[in-house]
């Protein structure tokens, strides 16, 4: 019967042949005998048992290599027993690639080593929108590695995210690092978007791919353009992945090639494309017929470009207009019926943006999971406050100075000061951030120089409803037809037993608290601060007074002109000089119709 006996050096015995290890084995079987004399076999088996565990523990604790200390163990080559280093080793290893392989796309990512990176970005494993956010997160420099590989964001006002969940922490990693991207990394960040893009089935995301493409151009490979175009089935795609190889074969094509690609190009309004046919046409000892296509292809691009920026600037000047529009409706409502020059209108659009901050910080507060559609909230918000602080206004500031047109305006002017002067107070003299919600970010690209902002289009939307409402307010309903009998005439109107007095802090209420909804579309597109209103008040007058008082047609007119005019001439000439054009133009204008485009009609009996 064979016995096996266990020996507290096992893992450092090593043989070159057979014969060393059968000379060594029978050795040990010497010792072990000798050893078995005196002490019993099952306690020597404890014992080399209990050496062996805390050998083992001693290559884990130490996480290398152990130091050989029998100096009478003869050294040699490694033999079939595995070292304890060498499974420690692999437990680190598989520990690694648990920790990478664990946890969404960008935490794999980031506890991944150089390599492990440049797979990942050659073939992204995660969402398109998961790569979108890793773009992004480097971009701002906001991605960051801690301790054992967890992610972290780490935002422009230091602070500390963690991630996916995204919730701050003060428990700040010892060895926080930031997660950057080398030039190799970083060609492969912008090439697997590309590629997972292409792969989408949005058209928009493939649109986006063919971007990321043409502004990397000299580093595509043209098969891949080649076999995405042959693979797409969406016109708009398809043009744009035929544009983007007519510009690879004019750079990399033979004379054919080029002026086939020129040809082309001339139907492009893309601004590189332009850049790319005058450094052409810049160059020496052009053929003939190519320097031909060159010109008219300069031509035509120009003027598409052209267009496409006069588009955009109209647009502007449209979304200008609506903003003016929405404050200009409630002073034409109180201007037209009351009589009062309300010097505190602005600060009405001011209080609704800053309602519009104050829902924002509540839903980030009590109800971050809804945090992207506080916009919903603060609409009626801003309007309801807005409009009960014009009804008190009215109340005790304006109704014992009615008929009174200079104290009214000396009046008014005085509470836009305490407004201006409590927000101060209240909020800081510092502008607020107010956040654009997420699906109102971005734009709509209608062609390669024209892109149109969603909240700008959302402005013009909302304006529109807004206008359509009113109309049907003043035209259809009871409510209509008593300030509209008011305005007319109003020693008539209380004649036949309408209460003018609560007509007039109603419709004084309506006015504001369309200036309150002004002030919640302008948070979105610009700064909000104490002094917004003092921005808007003279474009305001003048829409209502070029409208013509009281006239919501006339203002809509007005506006319209008065922004797009306003936004062309600033291109033109500059903000300073086109403010003093259009103010003269005003001037003119009333000089020669003082009642504006619409007069009111009706008898005036006060």
């Amino acid at each position: 019967m064979q016995h096996h006996t266990l020996c507290p050096f096992a893992g450092q015995i090593s043989s070159k042949n057979g014969n060393d290890q059968q000379a060594s084995t029978s050795g040990l079987m010497r010792h072990a005998a000798i050893f078995s004399i005196s002490i019993p076999m099952r306690l020597l088996a404890l014992t080399a048992l209990f050496i062996t565990i805390f050998t083992t523990s001693a290559y884990a604790d130490h996480d290398g290599p152990a130091h050989n200390h029998d100096t009478n163990t003869t050294h040699s080559e490694p033999s079939q027993v595995t070292p304890v280093n060498a499974t420690t080793s692999t437990q680190a290893s598989t520990s690694t690639a648990t920790s990478i392989n664990s946890g969404d796309a960008i935490q794999q990512f980031v506890a991944g080593d150089f390599s492990k990176r440049q797979t990942m970005l050659s073939d992204w494993p995660g969402s398109v929108e998961s790569l979108d956010s890793l773009v992004e997160f480097i971009a701002n420099d906001e991605l960051y590695q801690g301790n054992g590989g967890q992610t972290y964001l780490l935002n422009k006002d230091d602070q500390l995210f963690t991630y996916p969940n995204k919730e701050e922490t003060a428990d700040w990693p010892s060895d926080l690092s930031q997660i950057t991207l080398t030039n190799a990394l970083r060609s492969a960040l912008i090439f697997g978007q590309a590629k997972v893009k292409l792969a989408s089935d949005k058209p928009a995301q493939r649109l986006q791919a063919v971007d990321i493409l043409a502004n990397n151009i000299d580093q595509v490979d043209p098969a891949i353009i080649t076999t995405a175009a042959e693979n797409e089935d969406n016109t708009k795609v398809k043009k744009a992945l035929t544009a983007l190889q007519a510009r690879i074969d004019f750079k990399n094509g033979d004379l054919p090639t080029q002026i086939a690609a020129v040809h082309l190009l001339a139907d492009s309004d893309n601004p590189q494309v332009l850049v790319d046919i005058e450094s052409a046409l810049a160059a020496d000892g052009l053929d003939a017929s190519l320097k031909a296509a060159l010109i008219d292809a300069e031509s035509s691009v120009s003027r598409r470009i052209e267009i496409s920026t006069w588009t955009g600037h109209i647009f502007t000047g449209m979304s200008t207009a609506s903003i003016l529009l929405l404050a200009a409706l409630g002073l034409a409502i109180t201007f037209g019926l009351l009589g009062v020059i309300n010097m505190a209108h602005g600060e009405l659009i001011m209080i609704g943006a800053y309602t519009t901050y104050m829902v924002q910080n509540f839903f980030q507060a009590y109800m971050p999971d809804m945090a992207g559609w506080y916009l919903l909230a603060a609409i009626p918000a801003a309007f309801l406050v807005s409009a009960v602080i014009g009804m008190i206004i009215e109340r005790i500031v304006i109704r014992p100075l009615y008929g009174r047109e200079l104290e009214t305006l000396l009046a008014t002017f005085g509470v836009s000061l305490i407004l201006m002067q409590l927000v101060r107070m209240i909020f800081g003299a510092q502008n607020v951030e107010v956040s654009n919600v997420a699906w109102l970010s971005g734009a709509y690209q209608v062609s390669s120089s024209l892109v149109l902002p969603y909240n700008r289009i959302a402005i013009i939307g909302f304006t529109v409803i807004v206008v359509a409402l009113l109309v049907y307010l003043l035209n259809k309903t009871r409510f209509g037809l008593f300030i509209r009998a008011v305005t007319q005439n109003r020693q008539m109107a209380r004649a036949v037993g309408i209460p003018s007095a609560r007509i007039d802090m109603m419709a004084f209420g309506l006015g504001s608290g369309l200036a309150g909804m002004a002030g919640c579309a302008l948070a979105q597109v610009g700064n909000v601060g104490p002094d917004l209103g003092q921005t808007y008040i003279i474009d305001t007058f003048l829409v209502v007074v070029v409208g013509g008082v009281g006239q919501v047609w006339g203002a809509v007119l007005a506006a319209l002109g008065l922004g797009v005019s306003g936004t062309v001439l600033e291109i033109g000439i500059g903000a300073v000089l086109a403010k003093i054009v259009l103010l003269v133009l005003v001037i003119l204008f009333i000089q020669k119709r003082p009642q504006g485009l619409f007069a009111l009609k009706g008898r005036f009996v006060e």
